[in-house]
């Protein structure tokens, strides 16, 4: 019997590719594609899904709170998910969000197979260059409670807006990557910043830092 696999990815040609990847496999079957995150919630509640493999940014629902309505709806289902960062906070919170596997965007096509059958068999995949040692250290951390952070108080669009504008985009640019009006970013921003009390890019850039949301 094949692995049934659901991609969600929001660059149509990333997709195309994983999904010709996957075909490749024998034993594999990619039963669904998602491009933004509501497609790919949809599909977390399906039975007759073995695995997810997901983008941890995606439009108008991010890739980990997917993981977790998958996690709660069918436990069964693996997750394995995609990202270009490296730091510890996406990794412990992909990880406490029910993700089996963090593969990065830029590792090799042998690598995303590992990955997806290690978390067939139960494993815990990190691609490389992150190690075993990294595997159990931020599997460990991802088990404790988070503690007290006022990015808790953050809404889900405040924290998407964080994470890119902290990448230096623009309200423009945030608001087509997240397919929501200029002045709903400016909107969720402006929350963001009173929330966290920065004022400016600088402010937004050093605690994004700090806090590893981005390297």
């Amino acid at each position: 019997m094949k692995t049934r696999i659901f991609l969600a990815e929001d660059h149509h040609l990333v997709r195309e590719g994983l999904r010709l990847l996957l075909e490749q496999e024998a034993d594999f079957e990619v039963v669904g594609e998602a491009s933004e995150g509501r497609a790919a919630a949809e599909a977390a509640l399906r039975p007759d899904v073995d695995g997810f493999v997901m983008d941890v940014v995606m439009p108008h629902l991010n890739g980990l709170d997917v993981a977790r309505l998958a996690r709660n709806h069918n436990a069964q289902s693996k997750i394995v998910a995609l990202s270009m960062y490296t730091n510890e906070a996406y990794i412990a919170e992909a990880l406490q969000a029910g993700a089996s596997a963090y593969v990065l965007k830029q590792s090799t096509a042998a690598d995303l197979i590992a990955a997806i059958r290690t978390v067939l068999l139960g494993g815990t995949y990190l691609s490389p260059p992150l190690n075993q040692r990294s595997v159990n250290d931020y599997a460990r951390r991802a088990a404790e409670p988070p503690a007290a952070d006022i990015y808790d108080s953050l809404t889900e669009r405040e924290r998407q807006v964080l994470h890119l504008a902290a990448q230096g985009l623009k309200n423009a640019d945030i608001a087509k990557q997240l397919s929501l009006s200029i002045r709903t970013v400016e909107m969720h921003r402006a929350n963001m910043l009173k929330k966290l009390n920065l004022k400016t890019q600088v402010d937004i850039v050093y605690y994004a830092l700090r806090r590893g949301l981005v390297s």
